[in-house]
């Protein structure tokens, strides 16, 4: 619980407010005020050498056309003690950061990064600050990440006008996305007088209206310390951070006395209807493709009472498959699966409650209201079973304790969970430390009239409701298109001669700033002397007991207990690896025993706080034809509740049932709406799988399973389930698999505290005495490496583009060099060909010595034969051009950040295993960490030469329909193949 201290040492122009230690986390939060701004300071002190820095602005748009997204990305183009072009993409490879980026939520802009080294961190303070504060908003930087107008031919008056930008295009990507529409149109309509009614990121349509003068007004309004959080987390001082805040910045500043809030929303009187389109760009019926979503506003996300309630009632209807509403959402007619909105979100400063339908059609909405009307009803007339309300605390008090950081540094994760309150002037401590709200819940509920209360107040007797029908339009992207040509064409007519010489001046003149060369000794770097001499090696102990080998992690996990019990895949037909994703994504989803799925479902809600069956594969270090490939059952829980992990484990692996058919369906029909809805966010991965597919035969096996092939192959499979006949067949083809891979020669994994291990180890052995000890032939896959060229149409505005060429696995002498080639040609030529001239949001190249493949990729790209020229480009530019030894020195700091990058407690153990089983042990992992510590500018030239060979390319493109039709002749001249979902 909390523990208020003293207050603490804070730099003179800082006011010391308070400390209080939260001991569930093993942090002291410390409170400051800057005494001429108002600044926020709140510090997250801790013994953790990876320090963290953000500071976040309030940003409160009150239109769509993106300000405070535009700006996000303007502000890092340039500021006063550092005039250079690009110093946000010029520091990520002067640095050994763990992380750096900037994010535009819905009220706030935040730019946070984190690193080990304090020199690195240094260098980084001192460029944010300046970028933040000190922006130089150049009007070119505005055209290039913004928007602007060019015409096709950039000196040709007489053609046509095109839109270009960077968030344009990403923003046409990220709204082709139907969730995100779906998003976007649920608050337009839930919040009607709020900033929620916007969107912060900006509408396409809407970008274009952005002028450059707005965007330095919402600069100087917004971008003041008075308006602004600072927060830090790790062993560095407060004081020593206070420091630099206000020398480099804050003293410049006078205090703002405008206060930037976002105004609660005004209520429903009554509930309403709303009923829009969204595109549909799909070959075939948009039959049995509407959205149906209900969504409620709930009470202040900044009042913990309210948030935890919230929380709690959400949980009780939605948290799984056995929760009542989740449940009737997964198996009614009305619709093929759940909506992806489902569930609560308090990241805005009223919460929001949603659950919906997807795959139905526009007369179901009545029918779904009275669903899922009904299911609260009950839940308000009968309550829910104690232990079911046990189980969700339970999971409450698990998430706050877990220490997480194998996405993003672990101090990032408790400064975003902060930041919420704090935007809104609220204190943050009190979120942040769960357990004695979660002990008050605890008595709470057990008044059983509780629950009920809850449904009726927050859902039932809550006018501000909002159903929403999204149905799908086949025309609506082809009116937009037509709508963007004929505002356009309209803007040209009304030019004079002198506004298009404007035009191509702007063109001429922003592809001149993109191609200046700025000096990079402007900005602080680090050096490879400043890169440490070895990785840390984990310790760990081997003790087989029974006939089960156990590795045992003793890690600080905060009182988490992660087991995983793990074997080799055995060889497998074709058929039977075409069976294994749906295998591995149902083993926790089914009945086990006698119970049925929806008693497993509470079951391990109230024993764990995950159970998982994956596959682990990777290629071998010596040879890319050779797979080699784990199957992994994993878990975490409370050490209090280790026993019933363990005993969860073993019945997952011997006792799952295949007879629950209806479940099988709807597990298959949930897999496919997932699917499909993330091809815009993953489109770049799905491309470079496809280019790759040809290099290894594990390479064709992540696009068969993973990749465009396997959602082809989902859909597939999910029509043809609709036959009785071919379900049965299908769940009997899971069970045999499922025989074949349990009966195998199983290992265990346990990470836990210190002197923790040797008991848990006793504990789970005797639980797991029956499992077999069986071992066969390991999988075998046949040999592959040929060139494939594919263009798969998908529902999208933007396009995602690849080549790959086939390399060499991780042992051999080349790798480290194309690993690091990967960064110089990125840092070199791709990011400002692909992104800065092309107008792509991302671009870039890694080499990926699993599959012993080099990979070039875009991301929401507007461009398709361009990139794939900008790609041929970048190998003549390496052949020819001009190198250096600094451009050199960042490709390997870049390489060296990422294998150095620490993870969390537990994940640092299970990766260290899992590398070790598959031949990256310690000393081999240091010995390519060295031979990239070594490459020199000839070995890049030569390795580019040897393996990078144009017409040896296999090429893939993730595209729209209508790009996929303007672009088809050059495609068709490449040899590609189209082939649709």
């Amino acid at each position: 619980m909390n523990s208020p201290s003293k207050l603490p040492i804070s730099h003179d122009s800082f006011i010391p407010l308070r400390s209080e230690r939260i001991a569930a986390l093993n942090i002291r939060v410390e409170h400051f005020e800057h005494r001429d701004t108002g600044a926020i300071h709140y510090h997250f002190a801790t013994d953790n050498p990876e320090n963290v820095f953000l500071v976040a602005l309030r940003t409160v748009p009150e239109d769509s056309r993106g300000v405070a997204h535009i700006l996000e990305h303007t502000a890092l183009c340039g500021s006063e003690r550092y005039p250079v072009r690009d110093p946000f993409f010029m520091m990520l490879r002067r640095s050994l950061n763990t992380f750096m980026n900037a994010f535009t939520s819905s009220d706030w802009t935040a730019y946070p990064f984190a690193s080990q080294n304090r020199k690195d961190f240094r260098n980084l303070l001192d460029v944010y600050l300046d970028a933040v504060f000190f922006s130089k908003l150049d009007p070119l930087d505005f055209a290039q990440e913004g928007h602007r107008v060019e015409f096709t031919e950039p000196s040709d008056t007489n053609s046509d006008l095109v839109y270009k930008g960077v968030v344009y295009n990403e923003m046409k990507g990220a709204m082709s996305s139907v969730p995100s529409r779906l998003w976007q149109t649920l608050c337009h309509h839930l919040f009607p007088t709020s900033t929620y009614h916007y969107n912060s990121g900006g509408e396409p349509e809407n970008i274009p209206e952005l002028s450059y003068e707005q965007l330095q007004e919402f600069y100087q309004s917004h971008y003041h310390p008075s308006n602004a959080t600072f927060m830090t987390f790790g062993d560095i001082p407060a004081a020593e951070h206070q420091a630099v805040f206000h020398d480099q910045a804050l003293q410049r500043f006078p205090r703002l006395e405008k206060r930037i809030v976002v105004n609660p929303e005004q209520r429903y009187s009554e509930p309403k209807r709303v009923v829009e389109e969204y595109a549909f760009d799909e070959e075939g019926s948009s039959e049995g493709h509407t959205h149906i979503v209900m969504g409620w506003l709930l009470g202040e996300s900044t009042e913990l009472k309210d948030l935890l309630e919230a929380q709690l009632l959400s949980s009780v209807l939605m948290e799984n498959s056995a929760s009542p509403l989740q449940q009737a959402l997964e198996t009614t007619e009305l619709g093929t699966a759940p909506s992806p909105l489902c569930g609560l979100e308090d990241s805005l400063r009223e919460l929001v409650f949603c659950c919906g339908i997807e795959g139905s059609n526009p007369e179901h909405e009545e029918d779904l209201e009275k669903l899922v009307l009904g299911v609260i009803e009950d839940i308000a007339k009968n309550g829910i079973p104690q232990e079911q309300l046990e189980a969700v605390l339970h999971q409450l008090e698990l998430h706050q304790r877990e220490i997480s950081g194998d996405g993003m540094p672990f101090g990032l994760n408790l400064i975003l969970q902060a930041l919420g309150p704090a935007t809104h002037y609220a204190d943050p401590i009190p979120s942040m430390d769960l357990e004695p709200v979660i002990a008050q819940l605890r008595e709470q509920i057990q008044d059983p009239e509780y629950i009920r209360r809850l449904a009726q107040k927050l859902l039932l007797k809550n006018p501000h409701r909002l159903t929403l029908v999204m149905t799908p339009d086949g025309t609506l992207s082809q009116k937009k298109r037509e709508e963007e040509q004929q505002r356009l064409a309209d803007m040209k007519a009304s030019l004079d001669d002198s506004e298009k010489t404007a035009i191509v001046n702007q063109a001429e003149a922003l592809l001149k700033r993109q191609a200046q060369e700025d000096d990079p000794e402007i900005l602080p770097k680090v050096t490879l002397q400043d890169v440490p001499g070895t990785l840390p090696k984990l310790s760990y102990d081997e003790v087989t007991l029974g006939n089960l080998p156990f590795t045992l992690y003793e890690q600080g996990t905060n009182g988490l207990v992660y087991q995983q019990l793990s074997c080799a895949i055995p060889d497998l037909s074709s058929a039977e690896l075409a069976l294994l994703p749906h295998l591995t994504g149902m083993a926790a989803e089914l009945g086990l025993g006698a119970a049925d799925y929806l008693a497993t479902q509470h079951r391990q809600s109230s024993s764990v706080g995950s159970i998982s069956l994956f596959t682990s594969m990777r290629g071998s270090i010596e040879d890319e034809q050779v797979a080699q490939a784990s199957l992994v059952l994993s878990s975490k829980a409370l050490a209090r509740k280790s026993h019933d992990q363990a005993a969860l484990m073993r019945d997952t692996l011997l006792d799952v049932r295949f007879d629950e058919l209806p479940r099988i369906r709807e597990l298959v029909a949930q897999q496919r709406a997932r699917r499909e809805q993330s091809i815009t966010g993953q489109g770049h991965s799905l491309a470079m799988l496809a280019a790759c597919a040809g290099m290894s035969p594990l390479a064709m096996l992540h696009h068969e399973l993973s990749g465009m092939q396997g959602i082809a192959a989902l859909r597939q499979l999910d029509d043809s389930l609709a036959d009785a006949n071919k379900l049965e067949t299908f769940a009997n083809g899971l069970q045999q698999l499922n025989g074949k891979l349990r009966d195998a020669s199983w290992e265990a994994l346990i990470v836990a505290e210190p002197g923790r291990t040797a008991s848990l180890a006793q504990e789970a052995a005797e639980a797991w005495k029956t499992l077999p000890t069986h071992s066969g032939a390991p999988l075998r896959l046949p040999m592959l490496r040929e060139s494939r060229r594919e263009c798969w149409v998908a529902n999208s505005q933007v396009s995602f583009c690849a080549k790959a060429y086939a390399t060499v696995p991780s042992g051999h002498a080349d790798a480290a060099a194309l690993t690091v080639l990967s960064g110089y040609l990125r840092n070199g030529f791709l990011h400002r060909a692909i992104r800065e001239q092309g107008g792509a949001y991302g671009g870039g190249a890694s080499h990926d010595a699993s599959i012993a493949a080099f990979r070039f990729y875009s991301y929401r790209d507007p461009r398709i034969e361009g990139t794939l020229s900008d790609f041929d480009d970048s190998i003549e530019w390496m052949a020819s051009g001009d190198h250096n030894a600094s451009g050199l020195e960042e490709a390997i700091l870049g390489v060296i950040s990422t294998i150095d990058k620490p993870g969390s407690p537990a994940g640092e153990a299970k990766q260290d295993f899992h590398n070790r089983r598959f031949g990256r042990n310690h000393d081999q992992r240091m010995a390519f960490r060295q031979r990239i510590l070594e490459v020199t500018l000839d070995d890049l030239k030569r390795v580019a030469a040897e393996y990078l060979v144009p017409e040896n390319a296999s090429i893939a493109v993730v595209t729209g329909s209508a790009s996929r039709d303007e672009s088809a002749s050059y495609l068709e001249s490449l040899g590609m193949s189209f082939k649709e979902l």
